[in-house]
């Protein structure tokens, strides 16, 4: 099967998981090309936050389009950057706008922030999938691919996007059948740098990115965080300073972190917070 379902037990567990075959023998270094993105609720699928919106299939594109300009109308008065979709469609996803992106990091911790959340419920498991940025885009369309390996880069910019595509219905029409890439935003603010982060984005604005990669037959893994581990993985990630004061720069981060931070530990989570007996 494509998908290859790990449950942790432990924090070693965990770590092994997702720092398994980081080392690149060509580099002689660690550089994974893999790319994570981490969900506080195991049943939760890879669907975009705009096909959340459940259009049928005939208004999600008109929708789309409608929400998008929407977004660029009103906040145009906000930013100061480079006038293109891919920009706009970035800043869009990255301030809650439902976009057919979706969000990934270069970083397994930080995704493995987002899978035990903010404050982690016991009772719930969390995920963090992982995908391989080069399969992925061994589906690309030829012209895509081309510039992909023109540039020498692993994942697009918002650059190569808007040359290639520089609106949606354009993006489309690129291929008759459905395609997924991944792209980096510009460094619209310290967060995205902070989160290593990067999109994906698919073809099919309806269509869920783990159900593409199934039918394909593309490998991805799908770690499972149990809800008795969260709390230790908080603790550790803590150590390891992942938290909302470095991910969301300012104050709502800083108050975010001081809030859990000094939380008491729910009753229900105690017994599990240490792994020695």
């Amino acid at each position: 099967m494509p998908v290859e379902q790990i449950v942790a037990t432990s924090w070693e567990e965990v770590d092994d998981a997702l720092t398994r075959d980081a080392w690149n023998e060509r580099l002689k270094r660690f550089r994974s090309g893999d790319v994570f993105r981490g969900v506080p609720e195991v049943s939760w699928s890879m669907e975009t936050s705009l096909a959340r919106l459940n259009y049928g299939p005939g208004d999600i594109c008109r929708m789309e389009s409608v929400i998008l300009n929407g977004f660029i109308k009103y906040a145009h008065h906000d930013y100061g950057g480079h006038d293109s979709l891919w920009n706009w469609l970035s800043l869009a996803q990255h301030h809650g706008l439902p976009t057919r992106l979706l969000d990934w990091t270069y970083s397994p911790y930080v995704a493995l922030h987002f899978a035990v959340g903010e404050m982690p419920d016991p009772t719930t498991d969390g995920v963090v999938w992982r995908a391989n940025v080069e399969q992925v885009h061994k589906s690309l369309p030829r012209r895509l691919q081309d510039d992909l390996d023109r540039e020498g880069f692993s994942a697009f910019t918002v650059g190569i996007l808007d040359n290639a595509a520089p609106t949606l219905s354009a993006f489309d029409a690129l291929c008759d059948e459905t395609f997924a890439l991944f792209f980096e935003p510009p460094s619209l603010d310290q967060r995205i740098v902070n989160q290593y982060a990067l999109f994906s984005v698919m073809t099919d604005p309806g269509h869920s990115f783990d159900s593409w990669l199934d039918q394909r037959s593309k490998h991805i893994t799908k770690l499972i965080i149990p809800g008795a581990l969260k709390w230790q993985v908080r603790d550790r990630l803590d150590w390891l300073n992942i938290t909302e004061r470095v991910l969301f720069p300012g104050l709502d981060g800083l108050c975010s972190w001081l809030r859990r931070y000094y939380t008491p530990l729910p009753a229900r989570a105690e017994r599990h917070a240490n792994p020695k007996p």
